[in-house]
Order: C-alpha cells, then structure tokens, then sequence
C-alpha cells in the first residue's frame, strides 16, 4: 500500500513541476494501443509526459472528466476521475468530517490503481492552507499533506512556464 501512495504522489508532482504537452503523434504506440483499449469512449484526449517513463491522458469519457497514467510500456499506473462531493461514500465523508473539520472541499477525485484498487483524493482549503487527504473507501486516511496557497500558486505558476 504504502508503494501506491508513494507512486501516486510521485505522479501528482511530477504532474505538477514536469508535465509536458504531447501531441498525439508523440506519444508511443504501447501506450497508445492501451490507453485506446482502456478507453475507447474517450474524446478531446490531452496528452502530457510526466516524466521519463510516464504518459498522461486527460479526456472526457462520456460525462466524466478522467486521467489516465501509463508508464512507456503501455502498463496502465493509475486513473482518476472527478465526481460530485456528494458521491463519495459515507465512510470517507465520516472520516473528512473527524479528521478536517472546518475545511472546505474544493476537489474531489476517485482513484484506481491495478495494485490497490480504489481510494478518494480530497483538496480542502482553510484560509490559505490547501489540505490534500488521500482516503481508502472504507474511510481510513492513507496519505495527508498540507502546504500554503501561496506555494501552490508558485508551483503551478513553474508548471506553466516549463510548458
């Protein structure tokens, strides 16, 4: 569990400090042959390079906004869709309210990965503390991390520069 949660992050700041826009052209045949098969509803696909070996598809998959990591071989890493803060199970809403009480949710994603299965990632702000929670469905906290606006502000700012 905990290599998950460490590979997860990996990809979200690697996403955040590395990402690099691909043309469809650009990215491999493996993943390609992957992602299509993976998804193939998906429209207005997006493709970035999050790091040396790792491909990223963002798309529209019917209703829902999806990503969708692949490393270079085409193994599919992990894929996050964006739902509703209402369609979280109660446990993890149980557990947003114990443990972060007074925060605001401002993004709610669920997450798959082919080793761990589901979990929900949660972005809370509380004046200019952004709070991202990653919970299991039955409602325990896997990973905390807590940083300023400010700074998540100037990452994103470095993002888009380097793009």
């Amino acid at each position: 569990m905990k290599q998950i949660v460490l590979l997860f992050a990996a990809v979200l700041l690697s996403g955040i400090l590395r990402a690099q826009k691909l043309k469809e052209s650009e990215v491999p045949a493996t993943v390609m042959a992957s992602f299509k098969k993976s998804f193939p509803a998906a429209k207005n696909v997006k493709w970035s390079k999050e790091s040396e070996s790792e491909f990223e598809a963002e798309f529209k998959n019917g209703a829902q906004e999806q990503a969708a990591n692949f490393d270079a071989t085409g193994k599919w890493l992990v894929t996050e869709t964006e739902i509703k803060k209402a369609d979280l199970p109660a446990p993890v809403q149980a557990t947003i309210k114990k443990e972060v009480d007074g925060y605001k949710m401002e993004e709610v994603e669920k997450a798959e990965t082919p080793d761990n299965g589901i979990f929900y990632e949660v972005e809370l702000e509380k004046g200019e503390t952004i709070l991202s929670v990653q919970i299991s469905k039955e409602g325990k906290v896997l990973k905390k991390e807590e940083e300023k606006e400010h700074d998540e502000k100037e990452k994103k700012k470095e993002a888009k520069k380097k793009n």
